[in-house]
């Protein structure tokens, strides 16, 4: 996967979808300074990691909605990118397109806190086929995105998709390849180590 664009204050945003499962590996802290440091037009998309599970794991325990699961398990996307900021505290958390427009126009990558605008979107499922690998697609084309990258902890066979094959692989999410048929970017998949590895190559 080739690294965002260089830092363009005018470029189109670039959504990069950080997976939930990167918060138990070592390299997490490498990864999201990484991204800081390119700065915009990067948009990091957190995903609900452990926290989302806890919420999947809640829901048929206290016969929970699927309405009150989908918007719990987007407050644990709002938790992880907390999370994130606290790790990477260069990345600017952001809510909303004005707040992404403003990090980006000052250089900083963006750190999408979900909670506002996802809960508020009444064009997405309210579903387990709809994860933060869909959420970060939503944003991608409510933000014009020029690319949407979603980097994972497990190997990456085809990182060009189709999107398809990807949910058929349980790469992402079942909803993915609806919402990228309304998508006019790009759509790319890697794994955080080459991420990495392509960063240590390029220093």
């Amino acid at each position: 996967m080739p690294n965002p664009t260089p830092p363009d204050r005018a470029a189109r945003p670039e959504i990069v979808k950080l997976g939930g499962s990167l918060t138990a590996s070592p390299r997490l802290p490498m990864l999201l300074a990484h991204y800081a440091e390119i700065g915009a037009p990067v948009v990091l998309v957190p995903g609900g990691g452990p926290l989302a599970d806890a919420v999947r794991a809640l829901q048929p325990r206290l016969t929970l909605s699927d309405h009150a699961a989908h918007h719990m398990a987007i407050l644990a996307m709002e938790q992880t990118a907390l999370a994130f900021a606290d790790v990477e505290p260069r990345l600017q958390p952001c809510a909303d397109a004005p707040a992404i427009a403003h990090a980006h126009a000052e250089g900083r990558a963006a750190l999408w806190l979900p909670a506002a605008m996802a809960r508020a979107a009444d064009d997405l499922p309210e579903s387990w086929d709809v994860t933060s690998d869909s959420l970060a697609l939503w944003l991608g084309i409510t933000l014009d995105a020029a690319r949407v990258t979603f980097v994972k902890s497990a190997p990456v066979a085809q990182p060009h998709g189709p999107a398809a094959e990807w949910a058929a692989s349980g790469l992402v999410d079942p909803y993915v390849p609806v919402l990228a048929r309304r998508f006019a970017g790009r759509l790319e998949a890697a794994s955080s180590d080459e991420v990495l590895d392509r960063r240590s190559r390029a220093a």
